[in-house]
């Protein structure tokens, strides 16, 4: 009888593990490596980004930059951005859990906006995190245009 829960006892905490591992991996919050995906710098690393949630809503900032020197202003971005530090700058905002999980690309997070620094234009936005990679979807009406990021460990 001992043997059984023991054994009950070591089976659960081996799905609990692996349960919270599995979960770690699927989180949005953390540092990502973006990767240019056109012009010149096309599948070369092209930055660093932190995601960060303040009550349930994502945000994402460059921590740095890898193709630029790090004090490159945002030349075209629009307002309160315009010539401001890339390097610190919140891009994406408003990003919220839909509840949907995609077999392919893993938990969705809608709702929010991506801005692009090097043209300095805002999408509607879409991103989903499987394990270790995190899918964004910037898009206006139809167009889009899709990112994969790599985490940082």
């Amino acid at each position: 009888m001992k043997k059984i829960f023991v054994g009950i006892i070591i089976f659960t905490c081996v799905v609990m593990g692996y349960t919270v591992s599995v979960e770690a991996d699927n989180t949005v919050t953390g540092r990502w490596r973006t990767v240019s995906d056109e012009g010149n710098d096309k599948g070369h690393d092209k930055s660093y980004v932190e995601i960060f949630e303040k009550s349930g809503v994502y945000f994402a900032k460059v921590t740095k930059l890898l193709l630029k020197p790090q004090d490159t202003l945002c030349d075209k971005c629009n307002g309160e951005l315009k010539d401001k530090p890339v390097v610190g700058m919140i891009f994406l905002k408003d990003m919220k859990k839909s509840g949907k999980i995609d077999k392919e690309l893993g938990e969705e997070y809608v709702g929010g906006t991506v801005m692009d620094p090097d043209n300095g234009k805002t999408y509607n936005c879409k991103l989903w995190v499987k394990d270790d990679i995190l899918t964004l979807r910037g898009y206006i009406g139809f167009l889009y245009r899709t990112q994969k990021w790599f985490r940082i460990k």
